[in-house]
């Protein structure tokens, strides 16, 4: 034990750290909360690069995965990565409450944190490199009727996962048809424990929101930290129907 203790000090002092795996892996718990509850489709809104649905791949989720993302370059990698895995398809476009052409800042952080919302200050000064660089109009649909559109069966066992940067309630509300057909088993929402984006969704609001859907929260994971204090800015918090 104090070897191991010591191995951990000494790894720390270069930014990482050694845990035991998988229980203490984020993405590990995820995939086993996905299998646990007989998951077979997730929805990946706000896909990026595609590393969500690399991740759950590696560690085991074999069911389909649907990836939506708007902005060219980060959808350029997701489509690779997609047409390189078995039952995993990808389209080029945003979702929201309405179908309409929205304008998305795109941040200078390879995108990551880039939203139809405009960003303020309390997010900008602990992540310089996260101001927006560029504008990008885009075509945005709602979920639920998109789905449909484009022949995409969800059944009854899909797992919802959303990383849009404040702008989960417009999300949520264009998924409201497949919620009401009980097509959604599972959720996850990028909550934001502070304003970080202006009209953003606040973490009170999410858990409300996936609580009055008949979510439980069965997992709380950091995402993003301030450097210099260490308080939590924005935390993955994963709910399923118990």
């Amino acid at each position: 034990m104090a070897f191991r203790h010591k191995v951990r000090q000494w790894v720390q002092r270069f930014g990482v750290d050694v845990v035991r795996y998988p229980l203490h892996d984020p993405m590990a718990r995820t995939v086993r909360l996905l299998n646990h509850y007989d998951i077979d489709h997730v929805l990946d809104v706000g896909a990026n690069d595609g590393g969500f649905g690399s991740s759950i791949r590696q560690l085991g989720y074999i069911g389909r995965i649907t990836s939506f993302e708007p902005l060219p370059q980060p959808f350029e990698a997701l489509h690779r990565k997609a047409a390189e895995g078995h039952g995993w398809n990808a389209y080029q476009i945003a979702i929201g409450d309405a179908k309409q052409n929205v304008d998305i800042n795109v941040s200078g952080n390879s995108g990551l944190s880039s939203s139809v919302l405009p960003m303020l200050d309390s997010h900008t000064e602990v992540a310089p490199n996260s101001r927006y660089v560029d504008t990008y109009t885009v075509a945005q649909d709602r979920l639920d009727s998109l789905l449909f559109e484009l022949g995409v069966p969800v059944g009854d066992r899909a797992f919802l996962k959303i990383d849009v940067q404040g702008y989960e309630g417009a999300v949520l509300e264009g998924a409201s048809g497949l919620f009401e057909r009980g097509a959604i088993s599972g959720l996850q929402l990028e909550l934001s424990l502070t304003q970080l984006y202006a009209g953003g969704m606040t973490y009170r609001e999410g858990l409300d929101r996936a609580e009055a859907l008949g979510f439980t929260l069965m997992g709380l994971d950091p995402v993003f930290s301030d450097p210099k204090s260490g308080r939590l800015l924005q935390a993955d918090a994963v709910f399923f129907k118990a």
